[in-house]
């Protein structure tokens, strides 16, 4: 009985084998390495774990993740090849994480097709159609230094220029470096300014008595704010925007009479991509693998299995 079961099972092997070379139309060679290399690779692409706010979880496929989180990041209304640069970093997002996300702004926000139906309207299957080319036009493609997936990181306007890493997190990273973005000054309501009266003011910094003196922010060669000292005590810029619930970290702080005055430049922590840098770059024509280039240094766009 063994022999015959083993018999059958060498059968169905070579069977297997030979459809395969019909459907394929080269010469067959093949071996028992043949059919285990070609077992290994039937395994289906690793599935995108969604951790949703409900509690829920998600496994989707890689580009229909990507329809839920491109125009969930950038405006859908923002040139192609601004959208290709952004889905080229959404995708090398994940796979750097691992394929573990949520639907939050901690990771990547996400929404599925009955949420931006909701938002869209009629317009939902021209934005979709509009989304889809950029995934196909980018199939597979992540960014890379020294053979491994970068952290993606983006972010919606800088000051003027991004930021170093390690001037908002700890590390230095090679590929995140300060570079020029000029065209962010050009976003309506780069500069923003919020009011607060010196309770308020004092209260979020944490002080029980209200604040006397503020001294000239030491600003970093990207324009960001490196540190504050407010009656002797020194904040980092980061902090700052934290406590205060700033846009950004490029700040200064002006006092008239009993109301602090704190205006902001760009929004978001600054380092990586620059959304609206994208943009303004796609419309000068630029392509997405130079805007890549341009906020990503050193790196370099590769195919990948995922």
């Amino acid at each position: 009985m063994k022999v015959v079961l083993k018999f059958c099972i060498i059968m169905l092997c070579v069977v297997a084998v030979f459809f395969l070379w019909i459907h394929s139309g080269q010469e067959l060679h093949w071996s028992w390495n043949t059919i285990l290399r070609y077992d290994a690779n039937k395994k289906d692409k690793k599935k995108v774990s969604v951790v949703r706010q409900d509690g829920t979880q998600l496994f989707l496929d890689m580009d229909e993740y990507l329809l839920g989180v491109i125009p969930s990041e950038m405006p859908v209304s923002f040139e192609l090849e601004a959208l290709k640069a952004q889905a080229v970093a959404a995708r090398t997002y994940v796979v750097q994480r691992n394929y573990q996300v949520d639907d939050t702004v901690s990771t990547q926000v996400y929404r599925d097709p009955s949420q931006q139906k909701e938002m869209w309207k009629t317009s939902y299957d021209t934005y979709v159609e509009k989304i889809s080319s950029a995934i196909a036009e980018t199939k597979d493609e992540i960014i890379t230094y020294n053979g491994k997936a970068i952290s993606a990181v983006f972010f919606s306007s800088s000051c003027g220029k991004t930021a170093n890493a390690e001037e908002y997190w700890e590390n230095e990273v090679p590929y995140l470096k300060s570079v020029d973005s000029i065209w962010d000054q050009e976003e309506e309501g780069f500069k923003q300014t919020i009011q607060l009266s010196q309770e308020e003011f004092s209260k979020a910094l944490g002080f029980e008595n209200l604040v006397s003196k503020i001294e000239t922010p030491i600003l970093y060669d990207s324009g960001y704010v490196k540190s504050i000292t407010i009656d002797t005590i020194t904040f980092s810029g980061r902090k700052i925007r934290e406590k205060l619930n700033l846009r950004s970290s490029s700040f200064t702080i002006e006092k008239k009479e009993n109301i602090y005055y704190i205006t902001t430049k760009g929004y978001g922590h600054g380092i990586g991509m620059s959304q609206y840098g994208a943009q303004a770059m796609a419309k000068k024509d630029y392509t997405y693998q130079e805007i890549i280039s341009h906020y990503y240094q050193g790196v370099k766009i590769e195919k990948m299995d995922v």
